[in-house]
């Protein structure tokens, strides 16, 4: 099997998981295996490819692309496709809103990270959907107020996820060598470096913005629900070239 095929099979596993894991049929300890599967192999799959590709740019080279995320929750949907980017050592920039009020963001990273943020922002852009849907709003309380804090939850808890398994899996490949006899941590470190001199250099007056900020108390059941979400494991710009930031 080639290197190609092998990679699309990795892929094709692991979106199996996560689809098994979204499904609302799976009982709730097969799906919480599949999610703890699904992003053990994702997190893994980023770090070879790291190591893999290592000097060979035209294997997996750093490219840059503007995602457009649509209403309801568009902001919502800025803040997790942002948690994912950040957590997989990418950088983004939100680009603001957009005349039929859908918002868009500019991510820069490698080929390969581009690809597994695809693929994690879709599966859990589906799960905070469906677990919002499914909650009961309290009696007296602001419906919307409560949904955003809600998805606010799920996504702060689902980014520390993403973040504390990606680090695990750096940690494992320590004593791991590229091709070319280089360390992940060298590895990873120059390609993260990479990422943001192309970041820098297309938007270089990029800006952070203050901690957001909410009214709703659906915060905590958001977080348990981001507790339980299949991951396959500060800040957001509101303006036009704002740099989004945790």
């Amino acid at each position: 099997m080639s290197t190609t095929q092998a990679n699309n099979s990795k892929l094709a596993t692991i979106r199996a998981l996560l689809a098994k894991a979204e499904d609302a049929a799976t009982p709730e300890a097969e799906a919480e295996l599949s999610r703890k599967r699904a992003f053990e192999m994702m997190a893994k799959y980023g770090v070879e490819q790291a190591m893999l590709n290592d000097g060979d740019e035209a294997s997996d080279a750093p490219i840059d692309k503007i995602f457009i995320l649509d209403n309801p929750w568009a902001m919502e949907r800025v803040r997790l496709l942002y948690r994912i980017t950040d957590a997989l050592g990418c950088e983004c920039v939100h680009l603001g809103r957009r005349s039929d009020g859908s918002r868009s963001l500019h991510v820069f990273g490698y080929e390969s990270d581009l690809q597994r943020i695809e693929v994690l922002y879709t599966s859990l852009l589906l799960q905070m959907n469906t677990g919002l849907a499914a909650q009961c709003v309290p009696v007296s309380t602001g419906v919307r107020a409560w949904r955003r804090s809600w998805l606010l939850g799920f996504i702060t808890r689902v980014g520390d996820r993403i973040k504390e398994a990606e680090c695990g899996a750096r940690e494992d490949a320590r004593d791991e060598t590229s091709a070319i006899g280089r360390s992940a941590a060298l590895v990873l470190a120059d390609r993260k470096a990479l990422v943001e001199r192309s970041y820098r250099a297309a938007y270089p007056k990029t800006r952070s913005r203050g901690r957001t900020t909410y009214t709703g108390t659906g915060f905590g059941h958001g977080w348990v629900a981001g507790s339980r979400a299949d991951i396959g494991s500060r800040r957001v710009g509101g303006s036009a070239s704002t740099a989004v930031a945790a």
